[in-house]
């Protein structure tokens, strides 16, 4: 069975190579370069090539990398095409699957789902046509494009997340697994400009007189990561002070006292702790939340880990019941 497979996947093979030589002689030397490219993978009766490979890692890559030079930016593909190669794979076998189940996107569905994104960002058709132009699609690119990530959504929400349910049962004992869930306590970002505790009535003098003046900067208008860098004894100072999200149930009352007065991006006055001298800002605050919401926080968590859980197994399943020949 195995041995009729390939032969019928390499006649295949055999006929795309035939069908670009022809196409040779009747194309421009650059178009028929692109289509004479390797075959990288077959993926059942279905031809990988080098050039498709690329052009999907252009279409996907990070804002970062498209701003490298043609040079550096190939560096990074080819050093990252046999982990992309696998994901379009995978990418492949749901849409065939979608496609063996009878799952279709119309031409109707497809326009309200750009009218959707149009209507999201803001954007006229002009301002939609010159963002793809700027981001290197053509329109009927961009439209396969977004046809099959939409066909592939709902094939994996049929085969995969409807299939996934949650109970009460479920969430008590992920709750009991988990502490921070069962938890209900306000939390505070807090970046700090830091003076350590001083040695004696002389140097306690010098540290309020340095932090007040710190202070007046800030209040002047100066950035206070910059103050940081150039001013704090904390560890953190290079991160800008940042100390992270902290549970007000493990602040000293120092900081309670002063955060009680504070609304997020409010600077706070020099106060003193055992440690020494500080000067906070408050970047971010989350609520206290009731027993409700945390369940409800507890359900999204469990259900997307489940998810997770049987969408890896389910393309594990795909993987195992396709012929796959990687020739990268």
């Amino acid at each position: 069975m195995v041995y009729s497979i390939r032969s019928e996947v390499d006649m295949v093979t055999k006929k795309f190579i035939i069908s670009c030589l022809f196409c040779v002689f009747c194309l421009s030397p650059a178009t028929a370069a692109y289509l004479l490219d390797r075959v990288v993978a077959i993926v059942n009766q279905e031809v990988i090539t080098w050039s498709e490979l690329y052009r999907s890692m252009e279409m996907d890559a990070a804002p970062g990398v498209r701003t490298l030079s043609e040079e550096e930016r190939m560096k990074v593909f080819k050093a990252n095409e046999a982990g992309f190669l696998e994901n379009l794979i995978n990418f492949k076998l749901q849409l065939q699957e979608a496609k063996d189940v009878g799952i279709r996107v119309s031409d109707a569905d497809l326009k309200d789902a750009i009218d959707g994104i149009k209507n999201k960002y803001k954007m006229t058709e002009v301002q939609f046509q010159e963002s793809l132009k700027a981001e290197g699609y053509s329109f009927d690119e961009y439209k396969k494009h977004l046809r099959e990530q939409i066909i592939v959504s709902k094939v994996v929400n049929q085969q995969v997340r409807n299939k996934v349910l949650v109970t009460d049962q479920d969430i008590d004992a992920f709750i009991r697994d988990n502490k921070d869930f069962g938890r209900s306590t306000e939390r505070y970002r807090i970046r700090q400009i830091f003076f350590k505790k001083p040695v004696d009535a002389a140097d306690r003098a010098r540290i309020e007189e340095r932090s007040q003046a710190v202070y007046e900067k800030i209040t002047q208008g100066q950035d206070f990561k910059d103050l940081v860098r150039e001013y704090s004894e904390d560890p953190k100072k290079n991160a800008g002070g940042d100390l992270g999200f902290i549970d007000k149930e493990s602040l000293a009352k120092e900081f309670i006292t002063a955060l009680s007065e504070m609304k997020v991006g409010d600077v706070s006055k020099p106060f003193w702790t055992n440690a020494g001298t500080h000067i906070i800002k408050l970047e971010e605050k989350t609520e206290k939340k009731s027993p409700l919401e945390n369940r409800e926080d507890a359900r999204t968590a469990l259900s997307n880990k489940l998810f997770m859980e049987r969408y890896n197994a389910w393309i594990k399943s795909l993987r195992e019941r396709a012929f796959i020949d990687i020739r990268l």
